[in-house]
């Protein structure tokens, strides 16, 4: 039997393969846009914005290998299973991301483009009205405080007096001995009072410990003294 070479892509034309691609990208570039406009945080990573529009695009092509085909699928689901990514998800958000490009490029992939037109310009415009008018955001903002004192003296009800005096609440989370038991480390979650300033409380907390470490975590930033 002479060796014979099938070529399949003949099942999708040329102008499929760059209007699927060609589609994928803009509307990937387009979601990797609006990750970059609506990140809050100093987590940003070029790195994965471009993985985005890079992903977008690999979706489509694997939709097109795929077509209809139920074996194909599976062997392609077998074949990416062996794929193990490392990298953690910094953020919750970022997984929706992923999953958005993923979405855009399977619809452009099976050549529903007008869905994935339309999906991805619609979930865009949320993601952006959502960010705009920071929707959701928690109105109650807790800080931690970390206060080092020596374990041999009756420095917890100077603190707690502190606490009373600038904060509207605080709980004792934990308490742990560090340096080989030199010192106590106390940990607290607190909510400062209307008005009342982080580096007041340090201030506060500083004359009470005998000059030993104090820290406030204030969501991504932290002061200490």
């Amino acid at each position: 039997m002479p060796f014979e070479v099938q070529d399949l892509s003949g099942t999708f034309s040329v102008g499929d393969i760059a209007i699927a691609l060609s589609l994928s990208f803009v509307l990937s570039a387009m979601i990797g846009w609006v990750y970059r406009f609506t990140h809050r945080n100093v987590s940003y990573s070029q790195s994965y914005v471009q993985t985005l529009v890079i992903l977008g695009m690999l979706i489509a092509l694997i939709m097109l290998v795929v077509g209809s085909n139920i074996a194909r699928a599976f062997a392609l689901v077998g074949a990416l299973s062996v794929v193990r990514f490392r990298n953690a998800i910094k953020e919750t958000r970022d997984v929706g991301f992923i999953f958005l490009v993923m979405g855009v490029g399977m619809a452009a992939g099976t050549r529903f483009y007008t869905l994935a037109i339309v999906a991805a310009v619609a979930i865009s415009l949320i993601i952006v009205v959502m960010y705009r008018f920071n929707w959701f955001a928690a109105s109650v903002q807790r800080q931690v405080v970390k206060v080092q004192v020596p374990p041999d003296g009756g420095y917890t009800d100077g603190i707690q007096d502190v606490l009373i005096a600038h904060t509207s609440e605080f709980e004792l989370v934990s308490i742990e001995s560090i340096r080989g038991g030199a010192l106590s480390e106390l940990m607290y979650t607190v909510r400062l009072k209307k008005g009342h300033e982080p580096g007041q409380l340090i201030a506060a907390l500083g004359e009470r410990t005998g000059g030993q470490r104090v820290t406030v975590l204030t969501g991504y930033d932290q002061t200490d003294l």
